[in-house]
């Protein structure tokens, strides 16, 4: 299955931050914008959810 990959809005234009994911029903996958082809990270769903949560609630600073 081709996964559709979406740009972070919390990353900045031409910034070193720049994150894309692709969400599906088994989960997440997450890659570097500037490098597509250099590899992903792959999440299930409930591990996805959980850190998704945790951001969301501020227990992940993310400076």
């Amino acid at each position: 299955m081709q996964r559709e990959w979406r740009k972070s809005t919390r990353s900045s234009a031409g910034g070193p931050e720049c994150v894309e994911i692709a969400l599906d029903p088994t989960g997440a996958g997450v890659r570097d914008s500037k490098n597509p082809t250099g590899g992903e990270l792959d999440f299930g769903a409930t591990p996805w959810v959980r850190f998704v949560g945790t951001a969301k609630n501020g227990v992940i600073d993310p400076r």
